[in-house]
């Protein structure tokens, strides 16, 4: 049986190239050869599996190449590149950081700097994930990295830049490798199943590239994984069941429940998608992601940006023609709200469940929510009345006696079919009120609508025309009266704390100026209950009193020193009992005693 080597190892590139997604690195160095302007240190930094490790191979057999091509590419024939492909070379080699990060290890290396190459240039030293150098080894690299002997030369390659000493970065050439593009790692896996023969179709090679997330290691890698499942003769449908993957046609039915009102079908679908055992964060994620995609098919300009096989743009141009851009715009609302307070959620489910709901808010038919509901929710300026209510609820508004037009004026035929009008239409508005009151009576939760006419009857009652007072004579009596019902006003209100202030203190009244002046005790006090409550506390003692003139006034009140305690020690005590009780002195005497 035939030893098995695995996609990612078996077309690993060999030549410049052959590089996937880092054409401008591969020109740069190509060009640094050709003249001849090589540096002693190179850094190459990037995600993983998108070739850093490749291109210092290939970079290093290059240079050390006997007849290189007239572009500087290896030729592949000469003993050294032989040496190198059969693992024997000495003069390219290659460690691992992560496994030697010590001091002793960089001493070794540095012993190994000085020796020349037995075949070509350069002896090339390629240090994979040097992040992983603990900072006493990175110091003692330092010298040496800055210095090298004339024929060695560093290639430093890692997925952690930041990591690196800064003394590090300013002796190497920087490279950053970017992410290999979607499109290029479906062209490189279409390729390779050609070449093993293997039956794929587009849409799995492109869910293949999206997992694997720019990464070409990391997408062979799958590629092997989808063949092992599927053998020779690859389908779109085990492949999103081996990957894991949730598939687009469960976001082009959550979209279409949406437009249809029907929610309780997006509830079954997303149950459907938590029982086959997928995460409900990304789910909303890629619902997210699908509202975008739609968004960008809305125009043929931006079509571009979508990375996705011709017959899957074909069908999200169809679906975003049936929706409008307000409604992505409200959905992509309430799916990156869900998103982001997915994790803070108790019931997590219920919170991915209620957008969905909300999804479809827009498109619930009235029938289903009930005509008076639709009432309410419905704006009347933008609804006609026959939508509010049906014509046969609607009373027919009551005959009014109105005085016959005089013939002599001309204006009055016209005036009368206007005030009919409004008479008809005074009499519609009073029904719909009475419905939504109706509504807001039956409906639970907050009304609006209620919350408003409250707000406003509750304004009109505590506006007191200063014209109604009629300033009443007024004594301390009758003020101090006033100023105990208001305490108990506020205490009924369940301002216990204001009413307790409002006691706590004697008042100062002057008759004369009208004023009524109360202590806090403090500024932060004061500044509250002159926001808060003190214009409405006036307006309860004007109308209690009958006296416009009355004004309350607020002070700090000020706090007395007290008598601070001071302590005694033990002998202060008994010399003060000695200088007291004579007996006691006398007691102490005889006895002989001390005071301690």
């Amino acid at each position: 049986m035939e030893q098995f080597i695995v996609s990612a190892r078996k077309y690993r590139p060999d030549s410049f190239e052959s590089l996937l997604g880092q054409e401008n690195i591969a020109t740069t160095l190509k060009n640094s050869i050709i003249r001849g302007q090589l540096a002693h240190a190179y850094l190459f930094c990037g995600p993983r599996g998108v070739g850093k490790t490749t291109t210092a191979r290939i970079f290093a057999k290059s240079i050390n190449c006997l007849s290189p091509s007239a572009d500087m590419e290896p030729c592949g024939q000469c003993e050294s590149c032989l040496s190198f492909a059969q693992g024997r070379s000495y003069c390219i080699h290659e460690l691992d950081a992560a496994s030697n990060n010590s001091v002793d290890d960089i001493r070794n290396l540095t012993e190994m700097v000085r020796i020349p190459p037995q075949i070509g240039k350069y002896s090339v030293y390629i240090i994979d994930e040097v992040h992983m150098l603990s900072s006493a080894a990175f110091n003692a690299f330092l010298k040496t990295l800055e210095e090298p002997p004339a024929h060695a030369i560093f290639i430093l390659a890692t997925t952690e830049k930041h990591k690196i000493l800064p003394t590090i970065l300013s002796r190497c050439q920087t490279y950053d490798f970017n992410r290999i593009s979607i499109s290029d790692i479906v062209r490189n896996l279409s390729e390779i199943a050609k070449k093993e023969d293997i039956s794929i179709d587009e849409e799995s090679l492109h869910v293949i590239a999206v997992k694997g997330d720019g990464s070409m290691r990391d997408s062979l890698t799958l590629f092997d994984q989808c063949v092992a499942f599927c053998n020779k003769n690859v389908q779109y449908e085990e492949v999103i069941r081996n990957l894991n993957v949730l598939d687009y046609e469960y976001y082009f039915r959550i979209i279409e429940n949406s437009l249809k009102g029907d929610y309780i079908s997006s509830l079954l679908l997303f149950d459907e998608i938590l029982s086959k055992g997928f995460n409900a964060l990304h789910f909303i994620s890629g619902l997210s992601s699908h509202l975008r995609d739609l968004i960008v098919c809305k125009h043929s300009a931006s079509q571009t940006l979508l990375s996705l096989p011709e017959t899957l743009i074909e069908r999200y141009r169809k679906q975003s023609e049936q929706c409008s851009i307000g409604f992505i715009y409200y959905a992509l609302n309430i799916t990156t709200t869900c998103e982001a307070g997915y994790r803070q959620s108790g019931n997590q489910r219920l919170h991915i469940e209620f957008a969905l709901m909300k999804l479809a808010e827009k498109f619930i038919p009235a029938q289903t929510m009930g005509t008076n509901l639709a009432a309410v929710q419905t704006p009347p300026t933008t609804q006609s009345s026959q939508e509010i209510k049906p014509a046969s609820t609607i009373k027919p508004a009551p005959e009014i006696q109105r005085p016959q037009p005089k013939p002599e004026s001309p204006d009055t035929e016209t005036q009368t079919p206007k005030k009919e009008e409004e008479i008809a239409t005074a009499a519609t508005d009073t029904e719909q009120t009475k419905e939504r009151e109706k509504v807001s009576a039956i409906t639970p939760g907050i009304s609006l609508t209620a919350m408003l006419s409250k707000a406003m009857k509750s304004s009109e009652s505590s506006n007191i025309d200063s014209s109604d007072l009629i300033n009443e004579e007024i004594d301390e009596e009758k003020i101090l009266k006033a100023w105990n019902w208001l305490a108990e006003e506020e205490k009924k209100a369940n301002k216990t704390a204001l009413a307790a202030t409002l006691l706590r203190n004697p008042l100062e009244i002057n008759l004369e100026k009208h004023s009524v002046k109360f202590f806090v005790e403090n500024i932060a006090q004061r500044d509250w209950i002159r926001e808060k409550a003190l214009s409405r506390m006036e307006k309860m003692l004007k109308e209690y009193l009958k006296n416009n003139k009355i004004h309350i006034e607020i002070d700090i009140v000020e706090k007395t020193e007290e008598k601070k305690e001071i302590l005694y020690t033990p002998t202060q005590k008994g010399e003060f009992l000695l200088s007291n009780h004579p007996e006691l002195r006398e007691l102490k005497n005889d006895f002989k005693l001390e005071i301690k």
